[in-house]
């Protein structure tokens, strides 16, 4: 069993379903409890999309040892990217609230207006909204839990590469 839920497979699909449940939960915060999110939130949103996309294609691909060792390493950085976006967000959460920046403009209308590298540059820094803690579970915010969750597909892409090559066929 223990051999099973540690095969490359597995984790992989695990991600994946991680993903869909947790972007269905962020969707049922925004749209049932009106919950907006910022634009940290969003770029948030983006990579765990990319992880759950990445582990369903290794999935169903099931590449040999050095496909593994590709997936693992892209799906680690993205999980690093999006731990970063998430440790951002609990920052500006944490500042006092004379030091949290202005907020600024919708996603939409920095996505229309800006070129795209200022728009992501925007987004990159975060915004007044991105301060706002609107929903904790046992202490944590929404980035706390989503930084948790990044960690642990990194983990889980590296578990997944160590697996030795010949246990891959699953």
């Amino acid at each position: 069993m223990v051999q099973f839920i540690f095969s490359p497979p597995f984790i992989r699909l695990a991600i994946f379903f991680s993903v869909a449940g947790l972007l269905g939960f962020g969707y049922y915060l925004e749209f049932i409890k009106g919950l907006e999110p910022c634009p940290l939130c969003i770029t948030q949103r983006f990579f765990l999309l990319v992880s759950g996309l990445l582990g369903l294609l290794a999935a169903i691909h099931k590449p040999a040892q050095t496909g593994t060792w590709i997936y693992a390493g892209v799906g680690t950085l993205t999980a690093i990217a999006g731990g970063f976006f998430s440790g951002r967000q609990l920052y500006l959460q944490s500042l006092p609230a004379d030091q949290v920046p202005a907020c600024g403009p919708s996603l939409e209308f920095i996505l229309e207006t800006f070129p795209l590298s200022e728009a992501i540059s925007i987004l990159l820094r975060g915004d007044g909204n991105c301060a706002e803690v609107a929903w904790t579970f046992m202490g944590l915010s929404i980035p706390g839990w989503t930084l948790v969750v990044f960690v642990g597909f990194a983990i889980g892409w590296i578990l997944q590469a160590l697996v030795p090559a010949n246990s891959h066929q699953a």
